[in-house]
C-alpha cells in the first residue's frame, strides 16, 4: 500500500516507515501520523471504498492468512523499563514479608517505583522459555546453592511503547505525556522467586527477571483505546504537583492468565483482572520516568508491573495465588502446582468490551522448558 502511494500525506514527512522490519521509525514520527495511518487504513477497509473491495489482485498483494504469517517483535525495543504500580500486588507481596502493616514501603504513594529490565531478552509471544539457573540460599542452609529455579512464576502486565523521544535533559510534563505513548501490548515478565529472594537486596531483581520477558505483536494504539478510557481514581495522598494531571485516565481492559500442563488437553484460566487495577496511570510513569532529564527513545517499552486486584482470582502470579506456594492452585485434572513446571504453558489474554464488539490484544504465550 504504502508502494502504491496510499500514505503520500504530510504527516509522514515524505518517509517510507512501512517496509522497514521494525515500527520505530513511523513510532518516531508521532501521533499525526498514527491518526492519519489509522484513518487511511480504515477508509480503505471500508465496504464503501472500491480500492480493495473491487481489486482481487490487489487483495492477493496486500492481506497474508494468519497461518502463513510469523509474528515478530513490533519495534526493537533499545529500553525497557517496569513499574510495580498496582496497589494490590505490591500489598500482598508486602505483606508476605513484612506484615500487613508495613505492607507498602514509605515511598510507594508518592512515586511510581520501578527498575531498568533487560531488553536482549525480550521475545515475542510463542518462543519458550528455559527454565532460569541461578543462586538460591535454601531457608535453612548457611550458604547458597548453585541450582535450576524451583520457583518459576508468571507475572501479568501490559506495557506501552514510546514513540517520539524526548531531548536528553528534557523532561516531559504529564498533560503531554500520551504524547510519546504509541500503545500498548501484553506482557508476561517471567520471574525465578528463589533466584530473586536472595539477590534482590539491597538493588532490586536481576537475574531473577533477566533471562526472559515475553510480550505480544500485536500493539494496540491509544486512539482505538479511547472509548474505554475510565477517570484515574482519586489518589491519596496527592501527588506532588509534576505527577498530577486532570484528565488523568485509566483503561477498562479486561485481563486473564491461562494455564496449560503438558497432560491437559485445554487451558483452564487461574487469573481474571483488569488495568484498572493500576494505582499509578501510564502518563504518570512516563512523566516520573524522565522527572530528571532522562531521555526515551522511539521503541523504548515501559511496563506497568504485575496487574493484580483485591480478589484472590484476580491476583496475577503464582507468589500471590499460592501465596508463596503455601496454598497450591488445583487445576481441573486434578493436578496442583505452587509454581509453573517444565511443559506448562502459560498464557495472557486481554480485550476491551464495546458495546456489541470488543478491541483484542490477542495472546502472549511460552511454554516452559527444561534447563539446560
Amino acid at each position: 500500500l504504502e508502494e502504491l502511494g496510499h500514505f503520500r500525506s504530510p504527516e509522514f514527512q515524505d518517509q517510507k516507515v512501512f517496509s522497514e522490519d521494525s515500527l520505530n521509525r513511523f513510532l518516531a514520527l508521532g501521533r499525526p501520523a498514527w491518526r492519519k495511518t489509522r484513518e487511511i487504513l480504515q477508509r480503505l477497509l471500508s465496504a464503501e471504498t472500491p480500492t480493495l473491495r473491487d481489486d482481487a489482485r490487489l487483495r492477493e498483494k496486500v492481506f497474508h492468512a494468519q497461518k502463513d504469517v510469523v509474528m515478530k517483535l513490533p519495534a526493537r525495543i533499545g529500553n525497557y523499563t517496569d513499574f510495580y504500580s498496582s496497589y494490590h500486588h505490591a500489598h500482598n507481596v508486602g505483606t508476605m514479608l513484612r506484615g500487613p502493616e508495613n505492607a507498602l514501603m514509605p515511598n510507594w504513594k508518592w512515586l511510581p517505583v520501578a527498575y531498568h529490565g533487560r531488553a536482549s531478552s525480550i521475545v515475542v509471544s510463542g518462543a519458550d522459555v528455559r527454565r532460569p539457573q541461578g543462586q538460591i540460599k535454601p531457608p535453612d542452609a548457611s550458604a547458597p546453592i548453585f541450582s535450576p529455579t524451583k520457583s518459576l512464576d508468571y507475572e501479568l502486565e501490559m506495557a506501552f511503547l514510546i514513540g517520539p523521544r524526548n531531548s536528553l535533559g528534557e523532561p516531559v510534563p504529564i498533560d503531554r505525556a500520551v504524547d510519546h505513548v504509541f500503545g500498548l501490548v501484553l506482557m508476561n515478565d517471567w520471574s525465578a522467586r528463589d533466584i530473586q529472594a536472595w539477590e534482590y537486596q539491597p538493588l532490586g531483581p536481576f537475574l531473577a527477571k533477566n533471562f526472559c520477558t515475553s510480550i505480544s505483536p500485536w500493539v494496540v494504539t491509544l486512539e482505538a483505546l479511547e472509548p474505554f478510557r475510565e477517570p484515574l481514581p482519586q489518589q491519596d495522598p496527592e501527588p506532588l504537583p509534576y505527577l498530577r494531571w486532570e484528565n488523568d485516565f485509566t483503561l477498562d481492559i479486561r485481563l486473564e492468565a491461562q494455564l496449560q500442563t503438558s497432560s491437559m488437553k485445554a487451558p483452564h484460566v487461574i487469573t481474571r483482572t483488569n488495568f484498572q487495577n493500576l494505582y499509578w496511570s501510564i502518563a504518570q510513569q512516563l512523566a516520573h520516568h524522565t522527572v530528571n532529564g532522562c531521555n526515551l527513545q522511539a521503541g523504548d517499552l515501559l511496563a506497568s508491573g504485575t496487574i493484580s486486584g483485591a480478589t484472590e482470582e484476580s491476583r496475577g502470579c503464582m507468589l500471590e495465588l499460592t501465596w508463596r506456594g503455601a496454598n497450591p492452585l488445583k487445576l481441573p485434572n486434578g493436578e496442583t502446582r505452587k509454581w509453573l513446571e517444565d511443559g506448562d504453558t502459560l498464557a495472557i489474554t486481554g480485550w476491551a468490551q464495546g458495546n456489541g464488539y470488543r478491541v483484542g490484544f490477542g495472546e502472549v504465550s511460552g511454554c516452559i522448558l527444561p534447563v539446560v
